[in-house]
């Protein structure tokens, strides 16, 4: 997420009216919070960009309150791609 979007999603939540939503610069696979602090984890589109898929998975897993909540909405392909598009942000993005 870059700063832009950071930007945009906090003016977002604010013109909603939402003052419950903090949004952080982090990484899928080290999210940058505490562990089994989170009742709720939204993914939509995010975790077919991240390489270490598992990693991520299981940071869900690391700061979910027990009984949270997750709905993941993403892309999912058939075939295993070669490393060098996995890591292909060109392929990835418009």
């Amino acid at each position: 997420m870059t700063e832009a979007m950071r930007q945009r999603a906090t003016a977002g939540a604010a013109a909603c009216g939402l003052d419950n939503v903090e949004v952080r610069n982090g990484d899928a696979t080290r999210l940058p919070i505490d562990d089994r602090s989170v009742d709720v984890v939204i993914s939509n589109g995010v975790l077919n960009l991240v390489p270490e898929k598992e990693r991520a998975v299981a940071e869900i897993a690391r700061v979910l309150k027990p009984g949270g909540r997750v709905q993941i909405a993403d892309i999912i392909i058939g075939e295993v791609l070669p490393d060098s598009a996995l890591r292909d942000i060109d392929l990835w993005t418009g």
